[in-house]
């Protein structure tokens, strides 16, 4: 048996710090997410999603409205329903669920063919330009969210017209070449495969990785010319094969290159691909990446990306905190490709990673009341250059309502919804604990549940609820620099392996094993070759990155420093954050600025008071200046 996922209705989660996020999901963003994509809310970007499918459907008059992607938007708003459904039931939103899948229904073709922007705008030009019109990447999330809506809520309306639409594509590209312009139909056929079983949905998503990269000279045959039509926002070149990693074939990728999103979302699809079948070559591509990426080209929050210039990965060590632009997409995509890593190896980095960005980069993409987001993540803001200055217009002080291009909101909401999924996994003889979340897993070998601290405390509890002859394999934080585990309150030393510790036993009913370790502030420094943060300390303390925020100072954030000896206390919430939240404070440093721009003499420091907060947390009170790396004396 390969290790798989235990199933999300086989998970409950009853965390202190999740259980109220979820809940926020489920009461308060779905809904106004929902409300947006029907231009309920004034104040919001306009999203016109829906009136698109009614417009399809010939059931309302007007013009496509949105990007050419728009369709996706719902899509992702549908999977995100899905799984709250599971986490919380409720009648209203199942009846409004299955009122939009029908109105989906109604505009699907009799071909199977469901795209709203060519059946309302260009319906003689469908399938001629895969490089910008991103129909199958539509198609894609669509897959998804027909799956999830069967396996966490049993409701099959959407899985039958994803069918009928994977079998029109399959029927297209199985007989000739098409290579996706924007990957995610990867994604969604090998969903698709995994819960009807139909290997012909596995195989097509095979061509399709298959193909890229095979000629580097595709998009430039195959895209027709379009003056003053703009698919994507921006010009895409069918020459750069770069921007969507079609220059070389996925199994001989090296480094991380081009738009950030499309290179994450085809590492998790090669990932899911090489544990169905077993492709070493495959696989091996993608660890060099992850190698690349997590060590080269990867933020200390998670985040990737480093250019607004086609959202993109560039050199290595190129990582310039105030113009990051650290898609929210992208960091959800991270959570995705080390899940799908986790299928093929139990390795720690696979779980350090999904865990980084959930409670950084991925987390801060959403205010704290569930109603505002980020598309963008930098880690410096400058109220005079953020948004204004040439080069900074995509760093925002706060989180916008609403995006023209929505594809973060909805795929964020959808990652925390679905939760569950990536906490415990399985194989012939272990039961995987790969995050501590509290939550509760019925597994082939009974029930196992796990209660934490964390992620405020280094503490966790694993009760056995039935018994049985397996291993327990639980995931130690990389951030952990020792630990102490004991089974049934006795100490027992066990080696970590690969991030893991195995614990082989028959098990009796009510069986337990503690796990503590300390969580000290930590400083980090980052490699020399990253210029921007050279001489400089971030702090992280258990899986959180801290940040600076001009609100908590005394002083200006450019002026101040730290000494290497100075002492770092834990300090309840600060003002205007939620309680429970763990803060920092120390002493540092200010710097006293000259009378003139420029002065022959020297710096002269005084004493100051410094708090720092979580990072996921900035930009929820006033506007202001924001800091995570800061001088070191």
């Amino acid at each position: 048996m390969p290790i798989q996922e235990v199933s999300l209705r086989n998970v409950t989660i009853f965390d202190h710090f999740w259980s109220p996020r979820q809940e926020l999901i489920t009461d308060v963003t779905i809904p106004y997410m929902e409300k947006i994509l029907r231009d309920e809310v004034p104040e919001a970007k306009k999203s016109h999603a829906i009136s698109n499918f009614r417009m399809a459907a010939g059931e309302e008059s007007g013009a496509f409205y949105g990007m050419v992607f728009q369709d996706s938007d719902v899509a992702k708003w549908l999977e995100a329903a899905a799984y709250s459904l599971l986490l919380k039931p409720d009648h209203e939103l199942s009846e409004r669920v299955d009122e939009l899948v029908a109105l989906i229904g109604r505009c699907q073709q009799e071909d199977g063919y469901l795209n709203t922007y060519f059946t309302v705008k260009e319906p003689g030009n469908r399938w001629t330009n895969l490089l910008e019109c991103h129909e199958l990447y539509c198609a894609g999330h669509m897959m998804e969210a027909g799956a999830a809506l069967h396996e966490a809520a049993g409701k099959d309306d959407l899985l039958h017209i994803c069918i009928r639409l994977a079998d029109h594509i399959c029927d297209r590209f199985e007989k000739e070449e098409g290579i996706p312009g924007h990957q995610e139909i990867e994604i969604g056929l090998l969903r698709l495969f995994h819960v009807t079983g139909k290997k012909r949905y596995r195989d097509m998503a095979l061509r399709f990785l298959e193909l890229r990269g095979r000629d580097p000279e595709w998009f430039i045959k195959h895209t027709p010319p379009h003056p003053g039509i703009h698919y994507g926002g921006y010009d895409i070149e069918p020459s750069d094969t770069i921007y969507n990693q079609s220059d070389v074939p996925v199994r001989e990728q090296t480094v991380a290159r081009g738009h950030a999103v499309r290179q994450l979302y085809l590492l998790a699809a090669m990932a899911d691909a090489a544990a169905e079948t077993g492709d070493r070559e495959m696989l091996n591509a993608c660890q060099r990446l992850f190698d690349d990426i997590t060590q080269k080209q990867m933020y200390v929050t998670g985040a990737v990306g480093s250019s607004a210039y086609h959202e993109a990965f560039t050199v290595d060590y190129d990582l310039p905190p105030d113009r990051c632009y650290g898609e929210t997409c992208a960091s959800v995509a991270m959570v995705f490709f080390a899940h799908n890593m986790l299928k093929n190896h139990p390795d720690g980095r696979f779980a350090d990673l999904m865990e980084l960005e959930l409670y950084n980069a991925a987390l801060a993409g959403m205010q704290l009341d569930g109603k505002r987001f980020f598309y963008v993540n930098p880690l410096e803001v400058d109220m005079r250059v953020s948004g204004k200055a040439p080069g900074y217009e995509h760093v925002l002080p706060k989180r916008p309502p609403w995006h023209d291009c929505a594809c973060c909101p909805p795929n964020l909401t959808r990652l925390i919804a679905s939760l569950g999924r990536y906490l415990w996994s399985e194989d012939d003889d272990t039961v995987y604990s790969h995050l501590l979340i509290g939550s509760e897993a019925t597994t082939r070998f009974g029930r196992i549940r796990m209660e934490s601290g964390y992620p405020w405390q280094g503490d966790a509890c694993y009760t056995v609820a039935d018994g049985g002859d397996f291993t327990l394999a639980i995931h130690i934080p990389g951030h952990a620099a020792s630990y102490t585990m004991r089974v049934n309150r006795h100490l027992e030393e066990y080696p970590v392996r690969n991030g893991y510790v195995y614990i082989r036993r028959i098990w009796n009913a009510g069986d337990t094993v503690s796990l503590n370790f300390d969580m000290p502030v930590r400083r980090l420094h980052a490699d020399i070759r990253v210029r921007s943060c050279a001489g400089k300390t971030a702090l992280a303390r258990g899986p959180f990155i801290y940040c600076f925020e001009e609100v908590d100072q005394e002083e200006q954030l450019s002026s101040v420093s730290l000494s290497p000896e100075v002492k770092i206390d834990t300090v309840s919430s600060l003002s205007g954050l939620p309680e429970g939240m763990v803060c920092l404070s120390m002493e540092g440093k200010t710097d006293v600025s000259p009378d003139m721009q420029y002065s022959p003499d020297l710096i002269r420091r005084r004493p100051c008071q410094l708090k720092a907060i979580p990072y996921y947390a900035w930009a929820n009170r006033s506007p202001g200046n924001m800091n995570v790396w800061i001088r070191e004396q």
